[in-house]
């Protein structure tokens, strides 16, 4: 095949094809596997009996005492994000909104105590 505009396109077009068909075949192969648990920060609502014992903190093994939830603007405009943190107390008391620059009508700051848990 001669060096062309026409069969560098050609080729690419056939990269891509067989880079697809790969992906689509991995995919396959890992269809059984179970889902990854979701990272502390997407949490849904209704999970709070499966909130984490010990504070988010990197490195911090005290126990979890309250929930901190912050709602704000998405950066490009389109929706609402919301962070939650289960923190202990020291690190509670360090916590301030963070994405003031994403206040909305509906914008939430909100710390809540966990509910006790029997140990």
């Amino acid at each position: 095949m001669a060096d062309t505009k026409k069969g560098r396109e050609k080729q690419a077009r056939n990269a891509e094809t067989r880079q697809q068909e790969r992906d689509v075949a991995e995919s396959r192969e890992r269809a059984d596997e179970a889902e990854p648990p979701l990272p502390d920060d997407e949490v849904e609502e209704g999970d709070e009996d499966e909130s984490p014992s010990t504070c988010h903190r990197r490195g911090c093994e005290e126990p979890a005492a309250f929930v901190v939830l912050e709602r704000y603007q998405e950066d490009t405009g389109y929706g609402a994000v919301e962070a939650e943190a289960f923190l202990c107390r020291e690190h509670t008391a360090e916590e301030s909104p963070v994405n003031l620059d994403g206040v909305y009508d509906e914008y939430v700051f909100r710390v809540e105590p966990l509910p006790s848990r029997s140990v």
